[in-house]
């Protein structure tokens, strides 16, 4: 009987609307995806999850994904921003081939669409002052009021938009406005505003425009242009609907697209808002977009997550209309999952006490073969120097050993990593107490130069560097970037910074981590995953630096 490798159907309610829509035949051409983000920051681990189902879906049903940048605001877009999103999709696996476009593009045809509405008596020239057009659209529980200009003549309308259009107004002067309902119990529908007055200057339009349409005006149109079938969207736009499908049916668009939403991404001790991200790298309390403290693609990847690790996370996180916080936890699985089986091993020291062998001699070698890892003999093995003075943990030694502990204690034994058993008979101090050095002895039955093969029992393992040969690298610990478990419900959530989410160290590793390039990933044994810096590292000037990725184990709880 042969193997079934297919890989199984994914089944959500998104992929039951696609697969309904298909069979009632209501797209007679091929599907079409699209992810439109703004380029006014870099983007986070939730926009990897619309990212892989946009461009998951594509692949899914043998579609097209459209890469769009919703650049209509050019007081906070910025072209590097551009660069970094287009980076960080193309690194998650996903390919917008020939499809890359700009709202930007559409402007014109935008302003023509505006133009139809108010001829068609569905759009108007505001001339309320912001606080004002908010005040007359009412609350929640009391409908809006008209606005003294909502009966102006489509005439006058359209020689006003037309002046917007030329410049002959201050921002804020005027704005055109939709005229739809006032007394609806959705406030979106309440005559929102399309377009507004902005005098600035515009990366690829230049100086041609100093008016620009919204977000909700852009996009259904932008949608609708391209021909997009399924437009997905988080919960947040779920009242922006009714919106979106009155700019599509009242801009006579050829093609009508189905809003769809979804939940979006919330983790747990982190912020999940390109806008509240902002405030940290701007208030340079982080060191930059880049930070591997952030849950940004970039902070992510330069940490040493693999885009694998963050497309098994997605792809686990499922697709619901229920928001709900996911635990850090379940997104460093992922990694060690992933690693577990790519990271070649590696010993590093990060806190050294020194041992001395006082019968090195009698090892009878100078270094061990020792493979790079344990369950792939395909990563092959390499040679470990073995001298008389190594380093280990301080951890793996205390005086008074607590119960439980199987390291190394005065008179007490441990196997170092790959190699012999050795027994601890005497402890070097310092004026204040501390430990400064273990006078150990190489046990005489794994002695002969077959540590390996020696069957003799101990309690516990630990890994080692030689002090001959190490080298010294600068060791990023990371820690939770917040001390409370949801920021963002707090009113000032940089009074929830964890002051410790950083801590580097100078630590021993083997010297074979000089021919580390950026962005290699290792495991070092019984400390964790870690990720040789994009920026920093520089073997070439002996400059080493590695992220500590995810530890072996969680401490997340």
């Amino acid at each position: 009987m042969t193997e079934n490798t297919q890989e199984p159907e994914k089944v959500d309610f998104i992929r039951n609307i696609i697969r309904d829509d298909l069979a009632a035949g209501r797209h007679t051409d091929d599907l079409v995806f699209r992810f439109p983000p703004e380029p006014n920051g870099h983007l986070h681990i939730g926009h990897a999850k619309s990212i892989c189902l946009n461009f998951g879906l594509a692949k899914e049903f043998s579609a097209r994904c459209h890469l769009r940048f919703d650049d209509t605001n050019p007081l906070n877009e910025d072209e590097s921003y551009m660069h970094a999103i287009k980076q960080d999709v193309s690194w998650l696996g996903c390919d917008w081939g020939d499809h890359l476009y700009y709202a930007s593009d559409y402007f014109e045809m935008i302003y023509r669409k505006a133009v139809l509405l108010i001829e068609k008596g569905l759009a108007y020239v505001e001339s309320l002052p912001a606080d004002q057009i908010r005040e007359y659209r009412g609350t929640l529980t009391e409908p809006g009021k008209p606005s003294p200009y909502r009966d102006r003549s489509v005439e006058e309308n359209v020689d006003l938009f037309k002046r917007m259009r030329a410049g002959e107004f201050t921002d804020g002067e005027h704005c055109l406005r939709a005229k739809i309902d006032l007394s609806s119990g959705n406030l979106n529908m309440r005559d929102p505003v399309l377009y507004r007055i902005r005098h600035a200057h515009h990366d690829r339009t230049g100086d041609t425009w100093c008016i620009y349409p919204l977000y909700d005006f852009t996009h259904a149109l932008s949608d609708a242009t391209e021909g997009i079938t399924h437009s997905l969207c988080t919960l947040e736009f779920q009242d922006h609907r009714p919106l979106y499908d009155w700019v599509v049916e009242n801009c006579d668009m050829e093609h009508t697209p189905r809003q769809i939403e979804f939940s979006r991404l919330n983790l747990n001790y982190t912020v999940m808002s390109k806008r509240y991200l902002k405030k940290l790298v701007e208030e340079k309390l982080v060191s930059g977009w880049d930070d591997p403290r952030l849950p940004t693609i970039s902070g992510l990847r330069r940490r040493g997550y693999t885009a694998e690790s963050i497309r098994q996370f997605c792809s686990d996180v499922g697709i619901s209309k229920s928001d709900s916080m996911i635990n850090m936890t379940q997104l460093e699985d992922c990694l060690r999952s992933d690693l577990n089986q790519k990271a070649p091993r590696r010993m590093a020291v990060l806190d050294p006490l020194l041992v001395e062998l006082v019968n090195y001699e009698e090892a009878g070698c100078d270094h061990l073969l020792v493979s790079n890892h344990p369950q792939d003999s395909s990563f092959g093995k390499r040679d470990v120097a073995f001298t008389r003075d190594l380093y280990i943990e301080r951890s793996d030694f205390m005086m008074e050993p607590v119960k439980g502990f199987k390291r190394l204690s005065p008179d007490g034994r441990a196997r170092l990593m790959n190699g012999f058993v050795i027994t601890c008979e005497s402890v070097e101090t310092n004026a204040e107490g501390e430990v400064t050095k273990l006078v150990c002895r190489l046990s005489p039955e794994t002695l002969g130069g077959k540590p390996l093969a020696c069957g003799t029992k101990v309690r516990g393992v630990i890994h080692w560097v030689s002090k001959d040969n190490a080298v010294d690298a600068d060791i990023r610990l990371y820690d939770r970037l917040f001390k409370v478990e949801n920021p963002m419900a707090l009113e000032a959530m940089e009074e929830a910074l964890n002051a410790d989410s950083l801590k580097t160290v100078v630590a021993k590793v083997e010297p074979s981590l000089l021919d580390a390039e950026k962005q290699a990933h290792y495991q070092f044994s019984r400390v964790g995953y870690f990720c040789s810096d994009s920026e920093d590292h520089d073997p070439k000037s002996g400059k080493l630096v590695f992220n500590q990725a995810v530890p072996l184990r969680s401490t997340w709880s």
